[in-house]
């Protein structure tokens, strides 16, 4: 049974470590939670150093979820480091009804079937709000294009639960310029 049967919605992260996948999910399940909704957040990591690869989950509901297991067919497909796309595991599970969102300056050649893909150059924007290449923000404002349970201005206010002083003006700044940044093509 899909996230979407149970009256859920699911959101698989893939990104390196250190891009800020696993805070990603964190933020939104907590968004979430301060709306009143039941959410999880959850990493799954392989060797745990800078740049080896990662995921994380998050669910929404808006009634409890009772299990944990990994997302294998996501509603939507984030992707931190888009030299992901490359390994056949970041696209199993992408079904026709997936929306998937990159880090990329131009429209990613995905060659499966999905809704809809949301690019923005997530590297970018970060490298001038927050002078590092920390994607996780910049990417969750490209999400909030096409994720429809939490609004721009309640990610903003949910920031502060994990940033402080200059880092979170600058991870603000990066949720506000990709959210205005990101395309979104219409795919299926």
């Amino acid at each position: 049974m899909s996230g979407t049967e149970r009256g859920e919605i699911s959101i698989r992260w893939h990104g390196r470590g250190g891009q800020g996948a696993v805070t990603a999910a964190q933020v939104v399940a907590t968004c979430a939670i301060m709306k009143g909704l039941y959410a999880q957040a959850f990493p799954e990591f392989g060797p745990e150093r800078r740049g080896a690869p990662v995921r994380a989950y998050t669910r929404l509901s808006t009634r409890p979820i009772r299990h944990r297991e990994p997302i294998l067919s996501p509603d939507f497909l984030v992707i931190l480091d888009p030299s992901l796309l490359h390994l056949p595991a970041t696209l199993d599970g992408v079904h026709p009804g997936t929306v998937i969102v990159v880090n990329a300056p131009e429209p990613p050649k995905i060659d499966v079937k999905c809704r809809k893909i949301v690019y923005v150059d997530a590297t970018d924007i970060a490298m001038k709000t927050i002078g590092r290449p920390i994607v996780n923000t910049a990417i969750l404002g490209a999400l909030l294009r096409v994720l429809d349970l939490v609004t721009v201005d309640e990610i903003l206010n949910t920031l502060g639960k994990f940033f402080s002083g200059k880092a979170l003006e600058g991870n603000k700044k990066a949720v506000v310029e990709a959210y205005n940044a990101a395309k979104v093509v219409e795919v299926g």
